[in-house]
């Protein structure tokens, strides 16, 4: 039996981005409740070199907008990555899910072997099939992104645990 990659991307890039709102809300909470400027979770980051929390947001989402787009064959769509706030972060994770509703399994399957290019013209010039692209860069990338931003909420004392992680499936 085979798995599409309709299957294995859209409805996971969806579940993991609902769970991701929902964490985000329950840092928000948090912040209100113990009096804490929400701008201090936002700009929360595991270490000095790492990227804060609303950059792993915005590169999660990138990367389930960028993967999904690509499989389609569509244009990617373009977001300045200027999100400051809470508010903001939620705002974009409602594009992007708006975003993959609008793709199909007819738009995605099938596309296996596709050729997706990534870095064009560049010294990091990489290329796949859609099936490598999928299951060895985008889901692995897009999980990294998505964990941090779990991991510097959980690791600044927000009560969160592997059920909020996962989301509803």
């Amino acid at each position: 039996m085979t798995i599409s990659l309709y299957a294995a991307s859209i409805p996971v890039f969806k579940q993991m981005l609902n769970a991701l709102s929902d964490v985000l809300n329950k840092a928000e909470a948090h912040a209100v409740a113990k009096n804490i400027e929400p701008s201090v979770f936002v700009q929360a980051r595991l270490a000095p070199d790492m990227f804060a929390l609303n950059r792993q947001v915005q590169i999660a989402v990138d990367f389930a907008k960028g993967v999904s787009s690509r499989l389609a064959e569509i244009d990617v769509p373009s977001y300045p990555d200027s999100e400051t706030t809470f508010a903001e972060l939620q705002a974009l994770i409602t594009k992007v899910l708006a975003h993959l509703d609008s793709i199909t399994p007819d738009q995605i399957d099938g596309k296996e072997g596709i050729e997706i290019v990534t870095r064009p013209g560049t010294p990091k010039e990489k290329r796949f099939t859609g099936q490598a692209y999928l299951l060895t860069y985008g889901l692995p990338q897009f999980f990294f992104h998505v964990t941090t931003a779990y991991a510097i909420l959980r690791h600044n004392g927000v009560e969160i645990g592997k059920r909020d992680y996962m989301g509803a499936f």
